[in-house]
């Protein structure tokens, strides 16, 4: 009788929407500063959308440049960077207040931006015009130009910050920025059109995928010198670091597969299928989860790395894409390129009123062809202007 009882009280409950009261019953107690939010770029609206991520609401939709792709958080700051490829600009976000202080021109179609660990530079591979531009965060200005190889289209900072890793993917080499000196020290011939780039915790190694080739290269960032090839599935579009650095995962778009390399021998563990078209993935903080949305299947996969196994499917919208973790890695956003909105699939313990462990939440319409997705999470430094 009591189980009857309650499932009449939860049943309105629910189908009111009432799934928010529970969600917020369920949130660690961050105390009245706490903020996270979550920043998707929407490349047909110019726009950068907020989600309030202790409500799962849109707070801000603000404008910006022509064309935001790449975003990045400040890991010491409360700010957030938008690139804008059609205006060739980076929008500057102030994450208190949640509105745009600023704008730093770089040079021709930029793509990504990447921030250095002690939040005092980021850099922009600008792929019209085959140079990387050094911002300083401080003084928000541009610190350097620096040429590199033709088509740059990615330039990632070590976790050490003393260099930069740029796939140039018109002339299928790899460029080193030292960045105490500010200057290019070495180019490396790689594989052909070099993109996504993975560096290992310790600063050591970089792993770069090659989508027309099927391969990823490993490069020794000591020495700057090739390693080794690896060859993988078809059209390696991305790469997903597990947070230890053990194990380096490739979404092989073009064999509905993924691979899994063993980092520090270079080797290609196992491959396996896992969707239609897999684009993106990221792995959980604990090293035990890898989730992969896949672009052709409308749907995200899990798979558990410890087990080598798919356990759960979710469909989500059209042509999902870019994909992220909140905070407390209790909730993955997945953005649909295709239909424009962020799904939100929850993670919990399976019971007997929901026996699987992962479900869609919720989906949150944003802008027009969502491009990338960043979370921040802090504590406030001022009060807020509008009180959230």
């Amino acid at each position: 009788m009591r189980k009857f009882l309650l499932l009449a009280v939860l049943l309105p409950l629910l189908a009111a929407g009432g799934w928010w009261y529970f969600h917020e019953r369920s949130l660690p107690a961050t105390g009245p500063l706490y903020r996270e939010y979550a920043y998707i770029t929407n490349g047909k609206s110019n726009t950068v959308t907020v989600i309030d991520l202790r409500s799962f609401r849109p707070v801000r939709n603000l404008q910006v440049g022509s064309e935001p792709t790449g975003i990045a958080a400040n890991p010491k700051r409360n700010e957030i960077y938008a690139v804008n490829a059609g205006s060739n600009n980076v929008s500057v976000i102030d994450a208190e207040q949640n509105k745009v202080v600023a704008t730093i021109g770089v040079n021709g179609r930029p793509y990504f931006i990447d921030v250095a660990p002690d939040g005092h530079r980021a850099y922009v591979a600008n792929s019209g015009s085959a140079n990387v531009s050094v911002l300083d965060l401080d003084r928000r200005t541009v610190a350097a130009t620096l040429r590199v190889g033709s088509g740059p289209g990615l330039a990632r900072v070590s976790p050490d910050g003393l260099t930069v890793v740029v796939s140039n993917r018109a002339d299928n080499t790899v460029s080193l920025i030292d960045t105490t000196r500010l200057v290019v020290r070495s180019t490396i011939a790689v594989c052909l059109n070099p993109e996504d780039i993975a560096i290992l915790p310790d600063s050591k190694k970089s792993f770069i995928s090659c989508s027309s080739a099927g391969q990823v290269a490993s490069i020794d960032l000591k020495r700057d010198k090739l390693l080794t090839l690896l060859d993988v599935g078809k059209s390696p579009v991305s790469l997903a670091l597990k947070p230890d650095g053990g194990e380096l995962i490739t979404c092989n778009f073009g064999s509905d597969s993924i691979s899994i390399i063993e980092s520090t021998p270079n080797e290609v563990l196992s491959s396996q299928l896992i969707g239609a078209q897999p684009v993106r993935a990221v792995v959980s903080l604990d090293n035990s989860r890898l989730y992969v949305s896949n672009f052709g299947a409308n749907s995200v996969a899990v798979y558990d790395i410890d087990i080598g196994k798919v356990i759960a499917i979710i469909p989500v919208g059209t042509h999902p894409d870019a994909l992220t973790l909140s905070q407390s890695q209790n909730f993955l956003l997945v953005l649909d390129s295709g239909s424009g909105d962020v799904a939100i699939i929850q993670k919990r313990k399976p019971n007997k009123l929901e026996p699987s462990e992962y479900a869609l939440l919720t989906i949150i319409p944003v802008g027009m062809q969502p491009n990338q997705i960043v979370v921040k999470s802090f504590l406030l430094t001022k009060p807020a202007a509008d009180g959230r």
